[in-house]
């Protein structure tokens, strides 16, 4: 079984890195971008048995700072 977590910065949380792309899409010619918000994305290949409270209590625990991020879970 494969679990995909999507981590963002939580809304009004300084995202540096997506300043930094947004400002290098601009000098590449790109006006039309305002806003980049950047995230990761963690693939997980789990054993059987493996439950989606299992893959939160690794977000809470470990993948996601959860002071400053949030996360969505896919099990698929």
């Amino acid at each position: 079984m494969r679990a995909k977590v999507e981590v963002m910065l939580k809304d009004g949380v300084l995202d540096p890195q997506g300043e930094a792309v947004c400002h290098a899409l601009g000098s590449l010619g790109f006006d039309g971008v305002s806003k980049v918000r950047q995230g990761k994305i963690i693939e997980l290949d789990l054993a059987d048995g493996t439950t989606k409270d299992d893959v939160r209590a690794m977000c809470e625990k470990l993948l996601a700072n959860t002071v400053i991020e949030t996360y969505r879970i896919e099990i698929g």
